[in-house]
């Protein structure tokens, strides 16, 4: 019942919107005068939808120069509100420890640049793909079948953990080697 009253009320409302005209000519628009309709959206409201800046994403396949390359904006960003920028030191001198007032404005300035510029993880190893945990697990069976012996799924339930209690050398190097082409393994069977 208090559907078809909700349902009533609404065309009501739109006949006697559609009814509503600006001329004064006795309900006949002069020629060449466009009827003009009423929206709901305004001019603020499209200014406020402005679309933010979109985070660069890693690829499985990111080189190290494509990461850095990437890290461009996020720099900017960190330079601009007074951060600490890796490689940009003191001109003269050897590299230093930031001081606790360096290091409280870079930390300022990172929590405005991160969220904006800082590249997002490859979306396999997202936390925020639901499918992140799977593909983590896939990664740790293929590197068991190329032979790691000791590795596992990380506490964070995503990324393999090299070496386990025994901090096996061999395991780590080889699961090192090997993580890149079963990721790429992974994400091609997982497609």
């Amino acid at each position: 019942m208090r559907g078809r009253h909700v349902l009533l009320v609404t065309a009501i409302a739109l006949t006697a919107l559609s009814g509503c005209s600006d001329d004064s000519g006795g309900g006949k628009q002069a020629a060449g005068k466009e009827a003009q309709v009423a929206t709901l959206s305004s001019p603020t409201a499209k200014a406020s939808a402005a679309p933010k800046p979109q985070r660069p994403r890693e690829r499985l396949d990111t080189t190290p120069e494509d990461f850095e390359a990437m890290l461009g904006p996020y720099n900017k960003c960190l330079e601009e509100h007074g951060g600490i920028v890796r490689g940009k030191g003191p001109a003269n001198g050897a590299p230093r420890p930031a001081t606790k007032k360096e290091t409280a404005k870079h930390d300022k300035a990172n929590r405005i640049c991160e969220p904006l510029h800082y590249p997002l993880p490859p979306w396999e190893k997202d936390p925020a793909n639901p499918e992140a945990r799977d593909f983590g697990r896939a990664v740790v069976k293929c590197l068991k079948e190329k032979g790691v012996k000791y590795v596992e799924v990380a506490e964070d339930g995503m990324s393999p953990a090299l070496g386990g209690d025994q901090n096996d050398p061999r395991s780590i190097s080889m699961g090192l080697e090997l993580a890149p082409e079963c990721e790429r393994e992974v994400a091609a069977a997982m497609k």
